[in-house]
């Protein structure tokens, strides 16, 4: 007969504490349902503005472009004068347009985010509300 090791348990509050604290650490975070409707609400106009940012910052490089053009002898060097003048003015209007469209970008972009994350928003106001 082979001797059998008595089962021996010893419990300690602080070790157990510990663990969890660690544990704790490598969960992925829970979210609330405010927390997500709010990151939600906010997702559709960070988009939009940064549409609307890229778009304002692209005109805004390209009217300086037609205005460098224009007004320096940048075009002047590799271009005939002529030629410098009527480049900058086309680019400078190009320029203008697409910092002048920056604005619609913003409403159309967060009409699209706003129509795309509405059910989830629907369903987590639903939700909270009762």
């Amino acid at each position: 007969m082979s001797k059998e090791r008595p089962f021996c348990y010893t419990y300690s509050a602080e070790r157990q504490e510990e663990i969890q604290k660690i544990r704790q650490k490598y969960l992925p975070p829970e979210e609330d349902k405010m927390t997500r409707l709010r990151k939600l609400h906010r997702s559709a106009s960070s988009r939009a503005q940064a549409w609307s940012i890229a778009v304002g910052v692209i005109g805004t490089l390209m009217l300086g472009l037609g205005m460098s053009l224009c007004m320096t002898d940048l075009g002047a060097a590799n271009l005939t004068m002529e030629l410098a003048l009527t480049l900058g003015i086309l680019t400078g209007v190009a320029g203008m347009l697409l910092a002048a469209l920056a604005y619609p970008v913003y409403h159309r972009v967060l009409k699209r985010e706003r129509a795309r994350i509405a059910p989830e928003i629907l369903r987590l106001t639903e939700e909270l509300l009762q």
